[in-house]
């Protein structure tokens, strides 16, 4: 079967280790299963295992790749849950396991004519979706919504203000919309006035310079930069707000500004990925509102590498996605 696979690894030089191959359609342990993939997404997850982030060398060649829809073994259209882990070890929530992982990073991953994974996480795709468009939920979607929806401590029925940090990337364009459609308030930054205007298109109410005076305080911050917006995401915050964090591209360990933080008795709040049952909750909201993944690139899988370099590149707003 055709694979993008890394095969070395290279923190300078991600693309060298990236390879387009055959390699041998993968086996099926007791509780897995197969899915023909019809398309699958990219990540910056994708990069960091080409750099040799969280990835050993060791495990190579790993098929890269989280996201993934298409069809299963039994004929039902479905969309992969990228997070490979036992609920029960995680109090319910596999994404608490301590031994959890993702795709790609100790089972080989989506990017690929064939992927396998355990039978739970595989999820229906609503038949509005295309399966470009389901491909796109498993990482950057899910992550944001389960930071939206489940984290942030918004109202349920809407009416909260949002103030997601760094307009463009994948978590935070999704950010944007899903909190749009749940009926909030939605400001966004970003040091780029043609991202902070796209954001706008997208459902954006506001949209600021980085570190500018919001119109007013925000009950939530979607934090994904993080050093350089962490002081903007502390004063952005009414009392008693919430900071949901689940990157720091910028840097992990700003000041933390703690006497801001009991003075206004703020909560800073971890996330990492989603349930398979968020995904579920997930496909279930865009199939009903209508929200649909902004899409920035289409390619078939042969292409890849070209994907990838627009990936390394930076400059995409929207998912890559590539087809089988």
């Amino acid at each position: 079967m055709l694979a993008v696979s890394a095969v070395s690894q290279s923190p300078d030089d991600p693309l060298s280790g990236l390879a387009v191959t055959q390699r041998p359609e993968p086996s099926v342990p007791d509780g897995w299963t197969t899915v023909a993939v019809r398309a699958a997404a990219l990540n910056h997850h994708d990069l960091f295992s080409l750099r040799g982030v969280g990835l050993p060398a060791d495990r190579l060649p790993m098929i890269l790749g989280c996201d993934a829809a298409g069809v299963s073994a039994d004929g039902e259209d479905v969309i992969v849950h990228a997070v490979v882990g036992d609920p029960a070890a995680g109090g319910g929530d596999e994404t608490l396991d301590p031994r959890r992982s993702l795709l790609s990073e100790l089972h080989q991953g989506t990017l690929a004519e064939v992927v396998t994974v355990p039978r739970r996480n595989l999820v229906p795709k609503p038949a509005s979706l295309s399966f470009e468009e389901a491909a796109c939920l498993p990482t950057a979607w899910l992550t944001a919504y389960r930071m939206v929806v489940n984290r942030a401590g918004l109202p349920p029925a809407g009416g909260g203000t949002v103030l997601v940090q760094g307009a463009g990337g994948g978590v935070s364009t999704a950010a944007i919309m899903i909190a749009k459609a749940a009926g909030h308030t939605v400001f966004v930054t970003s040091r780029e006035a043609s991202k902070r205007e796209r954001a706008i298109k997208i459902g954006a109410d506001g949209a600021f310079e980085s570190g500018a005076r919001l119109p007013v305080k925000v009950d939530a911050v979607i934090e994904t930069v993080g050093a350089a917006t962490w002081a903007h995401s502390v004063r952005a915050l009414r009392p008693g707000g919430r900071i949901v964090c689940a990157g720091a591209t910028s840097g992990a360990n700003p000041p933390a500004e703690l006497n801001r933080i009991f003075f206004l008795q703020l909560s800073v709040i971890g996330s990492t990925m989603g349930t398979r049952d968020e995904l579920a909750d997930l496909a279930t909201l865009a199939d009903r509102v209508g929200l649909r993944p902004l899409i920035a690139d289409v390619r078939p899988l042969a292409d890849a590498r070209a994907s990838f370099a627009q990936l390394a590149g930076g400059e995409v707003f929207g998912k890559l996605v590539l087809t089988v």
